[in-house]
């Protein structure tokens, strides 16, 4: 990102730096929040998205949905969140170059703010606008602020790790939270009141960042000659290193043009509205994937070309980041079925019914899931409010709101669950296990990176990869030979969220530390674009796979879907790790 103004850690405006909470800066628990409260109404839409899609036509009713496919949405949620990792790209360019950091922060959440607001009524182009929105405003959202962050503590790089652990602690609290409450309001009301609760607190977080600004100081905020000095030094240095050539530009052109087109005309087509691949159709191959296909091969002669013209220690190392770029496809073709698959096996085949002293026991535990780390997150925004007070005093009012609503919510749901002789788990409920086996967990996994046994980069995604796919072999065990309209334990379920997120924890936090490593300074916008581009592309045959889950059960059986995906991330699992020798090669060194 572009340099900010002013030498920060000596400016009047940012003697926040001075005051601390939990012995970080104070600042720093702005941007969790700003954080938590975005992936709040971002996580609590999603886990409605495939639900609502699906869920049948009762006309009059908040419960009517689309009664579209599992295909059909799958299709649609697939171009969503390709988009959602392709759009940060050009929001960082935008914010670097033009507006900085914080405008971008503020221009993304109220987009969103805007787009979950639209969802919230019931009307198909309100829909789709939303999902517009939310494209957009994650756009400018979700590149700066990790920007912000790191220039908050580029003067103290020892207490950088320990910021960011607790900046992803606020993204997995948003996320545990607002599947919850956004899921449960949805499935006891209707799904376009879980919409509206995820707009409500975009807007809050948004005004609570935007009121901190007297904390926040200079952070942010773009000097565009400085901006203009790096871009013509970076420029310069690119250029003679590695100029883009007009074939380049060309292949460039044509990939993104089909891969756009595909994005938008796979969900078109399979909603039978148009095709416009449909003159290339064959017999055994559809046309929009005769191009996918075209334009794969176009891409990877793009990527080999031009990392071939660096020298042989930048070129090697290059082509490492391209390797585990690979390999992260399949974790996230095979992660991102939580999504997908797992929301509809959730709603259809898992036995949600509790009675009695399961019942009990199960609101119990889930009383404690929800109260205990909530009243955690309220202190620290307790101690956030005793030492910012007289600097933000609004920002931390809405803060209060915030929890306010939030402890009513989760308090009224509790109150409503403890109250019945008899209940069914809310589908939305099983997405909230990720984040919670996360936060859990995350700080085990850690050590073992900062011990003896901490593994190659190969060996760490192999691991993953296999985890994953152990999970996938749980359940599919679970509804192995289950007899037609029998359904399945909700401990396999469980424990196949368990499973991902250790894989999850091994792969995930890691991949972007090895293109930072890698890869050197003039090049790291190139190859971020590429590993974010992989992870768009995972998305998306992630989403369409998992659109398979209906077909493949009812021409084979809902275990074949699962042993699918056991095998696929199992084989590249087992494929990256007899790669290692090759990997630690073409790193030189890097550890």
């Amino acid at each position: 990102m572009g340099r900010l103004n002013g030498d920060i850690t000596t400016s009047p405006s940012n003697d926040f730096f001075k005051s601390n909470v939990l012995g970080q800066r104070s600042g720093l628990f702005v941007l969790f929040f700003t954080e938590m409260w975005e992936r709040f109404s971002f996580y609590g839409m999603r886990v409605l998205l495939m639900q609502f899609l699906t869920a049948a036509v009762i006309q009059g009713s908040p419960f009517s949905g689309w009664a579209w496919t599992a295909q059909q949405a799958g299709a649609l949620y697939g171009t969503y969140a390709m988009m959602l990792y392709l759009t940060p790209i050009l929001g960082g360019i935008i914010a670097d170059k033009y507006i900085g950091s914080r405008k971008a922060v503020i221009i993304g959440s109220a987009i969103m703010t805007l787009g979950h607001a639209a969802m919230a009524f019931d009307t198909a182009i309100m829909f789709f606008l939303g999902l517009i929105c939310l494209v957009i405003g994650t756009g400018f959202f979700k590149p700066n602020m990790p920007s912000i962050l790191g220039e908050m503590y580029k003067d103290l790089p020892e207490k950088k790790d320990g910021a960011y652990t607790i900046f992803y602690m606020g993204v997995n609290a948003g996320a545990f939270f607002g599947m919850m409450l956004c899921g449960y309001i949805a499935e006891t009301y209707g799904w376009h009141w879980g919409f509206g609760l995820a707009g409500i607190f975009m807007l809050l977080g948004t005004l609570q960042f935007v009121f901190a600004k007297p904390l926040m100081g200079n952070l942010g905020i773009l000097d565009k000659s400085a901006t203009g000095e790096k871009k013509e030094v970076i420029v310069n240095d690119t250029d003679t290193k590695n100029p883009f050539t007009i074939k380049d530009f060309v292949l460039i052109g044509i990939v993104a043009i089909i891969g756009f087109v595909y994005a938008f005309n796979d969900p078109l087509s399979k909603n039978g509205i148009i095709d416009v691949f449909a003159g290339l159709d064959t017999s055994f191959l559809r046309g929009q994937y005769i191009m996918v296909i075209i334009a794969l091969i176009l891409f990877i002669y793009l990527i080999v070309s031009r990392i071939l013209r660096y020298d042989k220690t930048v070129r090697d190392r290059m082509f490492a980041v391209v390797l585990l770029a690979f390999f992260l496809i399949f974790f996230f073709m095979s992660f991102e079925q939580g999504a997908t698959s797992l929301v509809i096996v959730a709603r259809d085949n898992i036995d949600r019914a509790l009675t009695g002293a399961a019942l009990t026991t199960f609101n119990v535990v889930n009383g404690l899931l929800t109260i205990v780390p909530l009243a955690i997150i309220s202190w620290v925004l307790i101690k956030l409010a005793k030492v910012t007070w007289d600097k933000i005093a609004i920002s931390n009012i809405v803060l209060f709101v915030c929890f306010g609503l939030i402890w009513a919510a989760a308090i009224w749901m509790l109150y409503q669950e403890f109250n019945k002789e008899a209940s069914e788990i809310k589908v939305s409920w099983f997405s909230i296990l990720n984040s919670f086996f996360i936060i859990a967990l995350a700080s085990t996994v850690s050590k073992i990176w900062e011990s003896k046994y901490n593994p190659s980069a190969a060996f760490k995604y192999g691991f993953g990869l296999i985890l994953v796919a152990i999970g996938f072999l749980i359940i599919g065990l679970g509804s192995w030979g289950i007899a037609p309209g029998m359904k399945i334990s909700m401990v396999f379920l469980v424990l196949t969220y368990l499973f991902h997120t250790l894989g999850e924890l091994f792969i995930s936090p890691v991949g972007l530390s090895y293109v930072s490593k890698l890869v050197p300074a003039r090049m790291l916008a190139f190859m971020f674009g590429i590993w974010y581009l992989a992870i768009a592309i995972a998305q998306k045959v992630a989403a369409v796979l998992g659109g398979q889950v209906e077909t493949i059960q009812q021409e084979y059986s809902l275990s074949h879907f699962f042993f699918l995906f056991t095998a696929i991330p199992a084989l590249a699992g087992l494929l990256v790790m007899l790669f290692n020798p090759l990997i630690k090669r073409l790193m030189h060194g890097v550890k």
